[in-house]
């Protein structure tokens, strides 16, 4: 009998201990990452593949899950290492995935196990951290359901999941080297807006869907074909957005109908209506939208350029109501796209975003302030991009082990810039185009809550000044403001401590400022930059550490390159 009780106490207890339905899983997936043939927008090229297959897998899991990636390189003459974009890495900085930041790069042959834990729902992405990577396709979809037992602050009856990208022809072997040259050879736009990484190259609305494929490139290609979205009448579907542009900003419009916005990075907002919406570089969200037009019609969905005059066609879905055929051509031309610099229509997207109530608050004063002057530069004759006159090369050892073991001459030590001259003048060209490189650490008490302001200026020929989008890595910040022309600080006083939005990427629009407020709270090195692949390569990003002293075990293959490799690798192991 004391037997039978023993049994009957050990299957009960195993019983709850692997009651899936409640507890987190380890999600586990097997890549292999190499160069593929593909056909992204029906012509032709070489991508950046995982298991054979352009854009990556998507991972599902559900918040409180493990995500276990096993990554080998087969790539065979260059590195590679995968960044989880909106992740924070809560206690695992060595797996944020970016190269000579937190990790080396996985050499050809290597492999690298990614572990992390995925701590809250929302729309994410990972893509390529080395180089132009991400430039040749190196990217995929990233989504965290509520776990078992919670539940979002919104109904719908379907999902669907766009991946938004943008695709040269030119090799990013051949860009990168543009970029580095003199005379300076920019990147030019995109030839294709890719939808889950299918675009139309060449192709006239006319003959993009079913008719006249034939003088489209061959669109009938399953690996181009546009997306459609088969709904039905009546019902509400959430449309998850993200952007892994390497340079496009973008509009997304579904002709007829409009859109509630109500997840942006991962957080929820308070929930507002749109008739389009602006999707900058690492940007997501999520929006609702119900089928409550004509059932007898389809729709357009289209997504054009933004923030740059566009010379590349806008990319189209179509909104498939059931029990219509996808090839019935819709009654009513695509949404047109906002001009490209309406950029009043761009502020007032952005200035609708407010944190859902009940969302966390920033402390109501920051310990530090830190402002960052985006400038276009020279350096030594070759253009660049600088953050207070410092264009960021990377070392060859990771900060990260550099930091946490105390090496000497892996960076340069001494202290940043906190800020610029007063006398700047942001809505001119700058008066000394010339810039250094560098790759110094802005360091921060463990715990202490710091702003960071944002300034655009003016670019090296007059009159021009981009938007940039920036992201921080390890972190969601709070999104305290914006404004126009140089910030002073007569500016603090709108700073919005009320409900401002939770973000990990955010714009800087041209000749303004960004107000940031975020706590340094995740012990680790992280990057913070423009998520425009092009001005990263050119040195328009900064680096953060704090609380490094604090981060545990850190694996043997995330240090093992550079100076010192053996001393930093020497008892360490995977946690």
């Amino acid at each position: 009998m004391a037997l039978l009780k023993c049994l009957l106490f050990v299957l009960f207890t195993s019983l709850l201990l692997d009651d899936s339905s409640s507890a987190s899983k380890a999600r586990h997936h097997k890549w292999d990452v190499e160069y593929v043939y593909w056909k992204p927008d029906c012509l032709e090229g070489v991508v950046i593949g995982i298991n054979g297959q352009f854009p990556g897998p998507t991972i599902r899991a559900k918040a409180g899950d493990t995500v276990v990636v096993e990554l080998k390189n087969k790539l065979t003459t260059e590195g590679v290492v995968i960044h989880w974009h909106g992740i924070r890495q809560l206690g695992t900085p060595w797996a944020d995935g970016t190269a000579a930041i937190s990790q080396c790069a996985i050499n050809p042959g290597q492999s690298f196990e990614y572990r992390f834990k995925v701590d809250k729902p929302g729309t994410y992405f990972y893509h390529g951290h080395y180089g132009m990577q991400r430039s040749a396709g190196l990217y995929g979809s990233l989504i965290v359901d509520a776990a078992d037992g919670d539940k979002e602050p919104f109904k719908y009856d379907g999902e669907f999941n766009f991946l938004l990208s943008d695709w040269w022809h030119q090799s990013i072997s051949a860009q990168e080297v543009g970029l580095s040259s003199i005379p300076f050879r920019w990147i030019g736009e995109p030839q294709s807006i890719l939808i889950n990484g299918r675009g139309q190259y060449n192709c006239s609305i006319a003959a993009k869907y079913m008719e006249g494929m034939n003088t489209c490139g061959k669109m009938a290609s399953p690996q181009c074909r546009p997306e459609v979205l088969q709904v039905l009448p009546n019902k509400t579907y959430r449309l998850r957005i993200a952007s892994s542009t390497a340079l496009a900003s973008l509009n997304l419009a579904i002709g007829g109908h409009n859109m509630v916005v109500v997840e942006a990075d991962g957080n929820h907002v308070q929930p507002f209506t749109v008739t389009d919406m602006d999707i900058y570089s690492g940007e997501s969200y999520s929006v609702l939208f119900t089928t409550d037009q004509n059932p007898s019609s389809n729709y357009w969905i289209s997504i054009g350029v933004r923030g740059r005059l566009p010379n590349t066609q806008p990319a189209i879905a179509i909104l498939n109501y059931r029990p219509n055929t996808p090839s019935k051509i819709p009654s009513s031309a695509p949404p047109v796209t906002p001009a490209w610099n309406d950029y009043a229509h761009s502020k007032s997207f952005s200035y609708k975003i407010f944190a859902l109530n009940g969302s966390p608050k920033p402390p109501s004063v920051s310990n530090r302030r830190v402002s960052l002057l985006n400038t276009q530069t020279k350096v030594n004759g070759y253009t660049k991009w600088a953050i207070n006159n410092i264009s960021l090369t990377l070392p060859t050892t990771p900060y990260l082990g550099a930091i946490k073991f105390g090496l000497k001459n892996v960076y340069d030590e001494e202290k940043p810039p906190e800020g610029f001259p007063e006398d700047y003048d942001v809505m001119h060209p700058p008066a000394n185009p010339n810039s250094i490189q560098g790759n110094k650490v802005y360091k921060f008490d463990f715990m202490s809550t710091v702003d960071v302001i944002l300034q655009n200026a003016n670019a090296l020929s007059g009159n021009v000044s981009e938007i940039h989008p920036w992201h921080l890595h390890g972190h969601d910040f709070w999104v305290l403001g914006y404004g126009d022309g140089r910030f002073t600080d007569k500016d603090v006083a709108k700073f919005n401590l009320k409900n401002p939005p939770l973000r990990n990427t955010v714009v800087i629009f041209p000749y303004g400022w960004t107000a940031l407020r975020f706590v340094a709270d995740n012990p680790g090195v992280w990057a913070f930059h423009c998520h425009i692949e092009p001005h990263l390569h050119m040195g328009m990003g900064v680096i953060f550490a704090e609380g490094v002293e604090r981060v545990g075990n850190i694996p043997k293959d995330a240090l093992s390159c550079g100076v010192d490799a053996t001393i930093m690798t020497n008892g360490t192991h995977h946690p």
